[in-house]
């Protein structure tokens, strides 16, 4: 009698466990098409990733799982982009969107769609300073770094490598703007001459006319702030045909393999800043990335943090529900707590379950300031033998 009642309440409490257990859906919102969809396969697969490793562990939520749902953003078309979030979580209900990825688009999710219905976001790669003052109903957290930062970090660059003027171009929307107007104000302060500060259009064939622009005023190089796969490949292409610069600044936008693959040798010698850091948890990651088939690319790293902030927020809410968990990621993500690196999310999980706190280092040592952004590491890169290489860490 005795072994029957154990043998009942065991089979009643696995029930009730099985009972709580849910999948959970998360939004997968990048631009898989458009000016950067180079680089979001990787970053949608790293995210994936994340989610995998988390479901594959069976610790989450009382053995919960989760599914990924992918939308495109386009990056560039914020009605689409709106759309696409509103059917992830109208139709698919998802409980958090990881994404979107270009500034724009990612605040027009934030406003139109999310804020409407309580639903946490996080980018790894939306950089404009303007979401830092966001309204965001405590919804929005990004794991890349401000442009405001990477305006300072670009200037040391220049004044390091002794530019005394530069020609700056940027993409024509609220990325391009915000990224240009920081680094125009930080090369001012260092003595830098900025000659022309222009914008360009994304999916033109002819750059012609904004090229000859840009060499009549002239300047040591050419900073390009656009996006790699459409307007800022086309600038350089066009700058080089015409031999008005020679040697193209890169910021985070059009740091990605596929620009060096497509202009040839006429990149070599150009540099720029993308966030990345050479700690740890980013050695961790990429031996992860590189297991699973996925190719080392700008924000992947960011990608899997971002996924996995949303998850071990919910962790440590108890609840996949955003107005429960959207006050636990800055806890999950900062210290205090046991440091949690990539390919430690099922330790993170367990130890959050038994009332534990864990502190998120993951693959681009994430510490989330202000009203919560990524501090913020840079890697300053080279374009040598038609690939990009790493200088340094800033």
């Amino acid at each position: 009698m005795k072994n029957l009642l154990i043998t009942t309440a065991l089979t009643a409490v696995l029930m009730a466990s099985a009972a709580s257990a849910e999948d959970v859906k998360i939004g997968v919102i990048l631009g898989f098409t458009g000016p950067i969809e180079s680089l979001t396969p990787g970053m949608g697969a790293s995210g994936e990733l994340a989610m995998k490793e988390v479901s594959d562990s069976g610790k989450f939520l009382g053995g919960s799982t989760v599914t990924p749902v992918r939308g495109d953003s386009t990056c560039v078309d914020a009605a689409a982009a709106s759309a696409a979030a509103e059917r992830l979580i109208t139709s698919d209900n998802v409980s958090a969107i990881f994404g979107a990825d270009c500034s724009g688009v990612t605040g027009a999710i934030l406003q139109n769609v999310a804020r409407p219905n309580g639903i946490v976001m996080i980018s790894p790669s939306a950089t404009s300073p303007a979401l830092s003052d966001a309204e965001d109903d405590g919804l929005f957290f990004r794991t890349a770094p401000s442009d405001a930062r990477q305006g300072q970090v670009l200037a040391d660059v220049l004044k390091e490598k002794g530019v005394t003027s530069v020609a700056l171009t940027y993409t024509n929307n609220d990325y391009g703007k915000g990224l240009a107007e920081s680094i125009k104000t930080n090369a001012e302060a260092a003595g830098i001459k900025i000659t022309i500060d222009s914008s360009h259009e994304d999916g033109k064939g002819d750059y012609s006319a904004e090229v000859g622009a840009l060499a009549q005023a002239g300047g040591d190089v050419l900073i390009v702030a656009g996006y790699l796969d459409q307007g800022g490949k086309g600038i350089i292409q066009a700058a080089l045909d015409s031999g008005a610069f020679e040697t193209f600044v890169l910021p985070d936008g059009m740091v990605g393999d596929s620009l060096p693959a497509s202009i040839g040798d006429g990149l070599n010698g150009s540099y720029g800043t993308i966030a990345g850091t050479d700690s740890e948890g980013a050695a961790m990651f990429n031996k992860m990335a590189e297991g699973a088939g996925i190719k080392i690319d700008a924000y992947v790293g960011e990608s899997y943090d971002a996924a996995a902030l949303i998850m071990l927020a919910m962790q440590a809410a108890g609840s996949s529900n955003s107005a429960d968990f959207k006050s636990k990621v800055m806890d999950v993500a900062n210290a205090p707590g046991e440091k949690i690196l990539p390919g430690e999310l099922g330790k993170a999980l367990e130890l959050l379950a038994e009332g534990k706190d864990i502190d998120y280092v993951g693959a681009t040592n994430v510490e989330l300031i202000g009203a919560g952004e990524s501090a913020g590491s840079f890697r300053e890169i080279l374009v040598d033998g038609g690939k990009i290489t790493t200088a340094k860490f800033r």
